[in-house]
């Protein structure tokens, strides 16, 4: 029998009729655009996520870009990033004309190194050529970035911080999430996600009302208070009412969810600890919303072909970093060098996640890897 890699249908079963009753109250109403449920989950979402409010947008590329704006990036500065993530964190600063600076990873974590972030951002301050603005961090197959290192540097330098959380809101460090330590934290609402819609969708979380303020009329084409008097270049990036009604039920169990992933990572940790495969770290004080569970083999394209013939399906996140991209291979490196990038990307290979993997289900995967290897 087939596995699915990511099984929606079992959370769908769960919360069928609430989402059927949260789908007709809007088809009742006819309010698709910014109706009542777009604010409801927006005050939702906020108190979930720790922040003083939330805005709805159109994706997870969206929530980057809307911020940043909002804020009035100038072009040509310099937005340190990590190579090692999907194209969207880097693609949003070269729409605005900026620059992205290529920062390597924790070779643990997957996610930005703060010595490398260092290093980075001195080297594009000694060499002159652009003016440091900000930093993307991105909080990685669903785990935390180190805010406690990175943080402090980021503010040593007095630059903008977002933390892209499109594969790990819900995730946690020392009890805080992302925007405790970030200027605006961001995620998308991708089916994939571990909260995910059924389309697109996005959200950014602040605590800056003033902010908040000019991004609201930016993801409304820059809209004043006279509806025909648009003040500001801006997008028509909003949220859609169905696609939040849906929101409010996940996030209803969303918790429960997170800590189902945890067992289920725990026991894929327990089951495949060995020589031949290097399985996941999760730092200390992090929980994580495991959005991937990414083991590294030294030959991943024959392990997904050998679990493949199995009915066991695999990804790869991912084979060619941003920075070895066609649209993106001329953006510069940060000193220090892409080393665990370049290490981590041959290696890397995702397994089956999700909260309702059934125990038996994830004993065939383990025990097929064991014996693939």
């Amino acid at each position: 029998m087939a596995i699915d890699f990511i099984d929606l249908k079992a959370q769908q079963a769960r919360l069928r009729p609430q989402i059927d009753s949260a789908i007709a109250a809007v088809l009742d109403h006819g309010q698709y655009i910014l109706g009542p449920e777009v604010k409801q989950f927006e005050s939702e979402l906020a108190h979930f996520g720790q922040a003083e409010h939330a805005m709805g947008c159109a994706n997870g590329t969206d929530a980057l870009l809307l911020p940043m704006m909002a804020w009035g990036m100038p072009r040509g500065v310099a937005v340190f990033c990590p190579s090692f993530t999907y194209c969207a964190t880097v693609e949003v600063i070269a729409l605005l004309g900026g620059v992205p600076i290529f920062v390597d990873i924790d070779r643990e974590t997957y996610n930005m190194c703060p010595d490398s972030l260092r290093q980075a951002i001195e080297g594009v301050k000694a060499e002159g050529k652009y003016t440091p603005w900000g930093v993307i961090s991105v909080d990685l197959f669903g785990q935390s970035a180190d805010y406690d290192r990175l943080t402090p540097i980021v503010r040593e330098h007095g630059l903008k911080f977002i933390a892209d959380s499109a594969q790990a809101f819900g995730t946690t460090l020392n009890g805080k999430q992302p925007l405790h330590y970030a200027d605006i934290a961001t995620t998308s609402f991708f089916p994939a996600k571990p909260l995910g819609c059924y389309g697109d969708g996005g959200a950014i979380l602040t605590n800056d009302a003033e902010h908040l303020r000019i991004m609201r009329s930016v993801h409304m084409h820059g809209s004043g208070r006279d509806k025909y008097d648009n003040v500001r270049i801006g997008l028509n990036s909003r949220l859609d009412s169905i696609q939040a009604a849906i929101l409010s039920q996940k996030l209803s169990i969303f918790e429960e969810e997170i800590s189902l992933r945890n067992d289920v990572a725990k026991r894929y940790i327990d089951g495949l600890k060995s020589n031949t495969l290097r399985v996941p770290s999760v730092l200390d004080g992090v929980v994580s919303t495991w959005a991937q569970f990414t083991v590294e083999v030294p030959d991943p394209d024959a392990l997904g072909a050998a679990l493949r013939e199995k009915g066991i399906p695999t990804a790869r996140y991912y084979p060619k970093p941003v920075h070895k991209q066609t649209a993106y291979q001329d953006y510069p490196i940060g000193a220090g060098g892409l080393a665990n990038t370049e290490d981590a990307m041959s290696q890397v290979i995702a397994l089956p996640m999700h909260p309702y993997l059934e125990e038996d289900v994830q004993d065939r995967i383990i025990e097929e890897i064991k014996s693939a290897l």
